[in-house]
C-alpha cells in the first residue's frame, strides 16, 4: 500500500461524501433561506416556522434522491473491496 493509493482513496472517499451530502445541504440552505428572508420581511421570529420546512424539505430530498445515494455508496463500497487485493499486494 503506497501513499499514492491511500491519497486515492482519500480523494475517492471526499468525492462520495460531496455527492451524497449535495441533495440534502441544498435542500435545506435554499429553504432556510427563503424562509429566513419571509422572516425578515414580515418580523416574525418563530424558531419553529425555520425548523419545520427544513425538516420537510430534507425529508423530500432523501426520498427523492435516496435511491441513487443508495446505489452510489453501494457501488463506491463494491469499488473499495474490489481494490483489497491490489493494495494488499
Amino acid at each position: 500500500m503506497t501513499d499514492t493509493s491511500i491519497l486515492e482513496i482519500a480523494l475517492m472517499t471526499m468525492t462520495v461524501a460531496f455527492k451524497l451530502s449535495a441533495p440534502i445541504l441544498g435542500a435545506a440552505l435554499s429553504v432556510g433561506f427563503g424562509v429566513s428572508l419571509f422572516q425578515s420581511m414580515t418580523q416574525i421570529q418563530e424558531f419553529t416556522l425555520a425548523f419545520v420546512p427544513k425538516l420537510i424539505a430534507v425529508g423530500v430530498a432523501l426520498v427523492v434522491s435516496g435511491n441513487w445515494m443508495l446505489h452510489t455508496l453501494v457501488n463506491f463500497t463494491q469499488d473499495l473491496f474490489d481494490m483489497v487485493p491490489s493494495l494488499l499486494a
